[in-house]
């Protein structure tokens, strides 16, 4: 091992302690206080009920655990966007749990709550995943309520998605653990089967100030819409408990009992490790996101047995397209390959830079995997395409729009893993957010943005420095470093990956030794819904 591999493996082991320590007070939800309040009440917390309703020996994923990560600092902060998101297994059934964390704003909608319940909706309408919901919730966030309930992805498209996965036959159940108000209490009602827990639980339009106010009626919560009411006069709940595990229990019987999902008959044989060290991955990735480094390296440590079907190897060698198999599933592999190229005709090629020829390559590529139904796996390092005089008037707009045209139109499975940049218009034809990946991560390294801090800096001290021009100014040499100084490092805080993760432009960031592990169970979970639609690229110039 040479010394850069150990200064990279010192700086990426350091960013994935650093994640560890984040995630362990992002775990504490409202904090120690608040958790222990949360216990008195004879209530376990969100993360106790997950961890107690599902398989513990099997694995979990969590989404969006960074979600409102720095923001809504004036209102006290919202930790995981005070709601818990996993993927897991309930007597090997692979489910998804949504449970609210009582112990932020008592459970309170944020917006990010809301953007956060309907990813987790989308996951389990797209995967005809089971959804269990544990409310316990006071309902949205008064003071931000203008961005949380009338738009099209606030509040009330939760309830939609309730009515539309009914019809598609997804299971929902729900456990009414806690206050469960005003337009919320629709949410368990619009489940298959609701329980309540008796003298915890409560479900009603308004609460007893709200009826005193409206229509002069005294009434205590728990006789207004307590267990007792909801489960023998109402008929509204299904299941009275008498505690938050006998309802935890209850739901293990009942998911025990659904019958087997539909498959959509993706290729898998029994799985391998990777024959190559996994661990090396931090080594491998350069501390600098401007080094070049081989990307095969890195799926060579991915993939089962670490072996692999290159797909056109010798041409657009700026972007990798393979065959492999990950824990045993077969995958289709794109991936910006990071190493200074020379092509035959004897030009070098920037790695991470989408090239027309690397770009007509992918776009194939992804037919191919849709003809074959191999689910598609996009590994980002890229710092967007081509420019130039010689790109453009080689058509590299045409090649770039086929390879996003068979991105946005792909009926199979895509997963995406930031590894590193993912700037610009490579974020899209990488399969960025905006084009449905099934799941999306990033590795700690991971930058998002239209372009790097530094390039962002320059280009933004081009127009400062033309302004000033205009009026008579001139920035001298100090001011001009202060200048850039102060925009990069505002730029910089927004390329950040956690700054992408708390607005759930990703579904996590992870651990790369976790990757096999999320691409696995985001596999198992699309091979429950089979493919509707076939692949068509549409009417596109050529």
């Amino acid at each position: 091992m040479d010394i850069n591999f150990n200064k990279n493996e010192d700086h990426n082991k350091l960013l994935v302690s650093s994640l560890r320590h984040k995630l362990k007070r992002v775990y504490l939800g409202g904090g120690e206080k608040r958790i222990e309040k949360q216990h008195t009440e004879g209530k376990l917390t969100a993360r106790e009920r997950i961890d107690y309703l599902l398989d513990s020996d099997a694995d979990t994923i969590e989404i969006g655990a960074l979600a409102g990560d720095g923001m809504y600092e004036d209102h006290g902060g919202c930790p995981s966007g005070g709601v818990v998101v996993k993927i897991g297994y309930i007597k090997g059934r692979q489910v998804l749990v949504v449970a609210n964390d009582a112990t932020v704003k008592a459970g309170a909608w944020f917006p990010i709550t809301g953007k956060k319940n309907l990813r987790a909706q989308e996951i389990a309408m797209e995967n005809k995943l089971p959804i269990i919901y544990l409310v316990d919730s006071a309902g949205v966030y008064l003071p931000m309520q203008d961005e949380i309930f009338p738009d099209k992805e606030h509040f009330g498209r939760i309830f939609r998605n309730n009515a539309q996965m009914s019809s598609m036959g997804i299971t929902q159940i729900a456990a009414v653990m806690g206050s469960c108000v005003a337009g919320g209490a629709y949410l368990p009602i619009m489940s298959d089967e609701a329980l309540i827990v008796d003298k915890t639980g409560s479900i009603f339009l308004a609460g007893s100030y709200l009826v005193k106010a409206a229509i002069g009626e005294t009434i205590d919560n728990e006789t207004l819409g307590g267990a007792t009411t909801h489960c023998e006069i109402s008929g509204v709940t299904d299941y009275k408990m008498k505690d938050d595990k006998e309802a935890l229990d209850t739901i293990k019987k009942i998911v025990e009992k659904i019958g087997a999902p539909e498959n959509a008959g993706f290729n898998r044989t029994k799985a391998m490790l990777p024959a190559k060290n996994q661990e090396d991955m931090y080594g491998i990735l350069p501390k600098s996101r401007t080094d070049q480094y081989d990307s095969m390296e890195i799926i060579e440590r991915l993939v089962d047995n670490s072996e692999l079907e290159e797909y056109k190897k010798g041409y657009g060698q700026t972007i990798i397209t393979c065959y492999a198999r990950i824990d045993g599933w077969a995958v289709g592999i794109i991936a910006n390959n990071r190493k200074l190229v020379k092509t035959k005709k004897g030009e070098m090629q920037f790695g991470g830079v989408i090239y027309s020829d690397a770009a007509d390559k992918a776009t194939r590529f992804i037919a191919n995997c849709n003809q074959k139904k191999i689910p598609l796996v996009f590994l980002q390092d890229v710092t967007g395409f081509m420019v130039g005089s010689k790109s453009e008037h080689g058509g590299i707009i045409k090649d770039g729009a086929k390879m996003v045209n068979a991105v946005g139109n792909s009926v199979v499975p895509k997963f995406t893993i930031i590894l590193g940049n993912s700037y610009g218009a490579g974020n899209y034809a990488m399969c960025g957010k905006a084009y449905d990946p099934r799941l999306i991560a990033a590795w700690p390294s991971a930058e998002l943005a239209v372009m790097s801090g530094n390039s962002a800096a320059k280009v933004l001290m081009q127009i400062e420095k033309a302004s000033l021009k205009k009026k008579g100014e001139v920035l001298d040499e100090q001011k001009e470093k202060e200048l850039f100084d102060k925009i990069k490092s505002k730029y910089d805080n927004q390329v950040s990956p956690y700054y992408a993760a708390a607005r759930l432009w990703t579904d996590a960031i992870i651990d790369p030794l976790d990757t096999r592990k999320w691409i696995s169970m985001g596999i198992e979970a699309s091979n429950q819904a089979p493919i509707e639609k076939r692949f068509n690229m549409g009417v596109l110039q050529v």
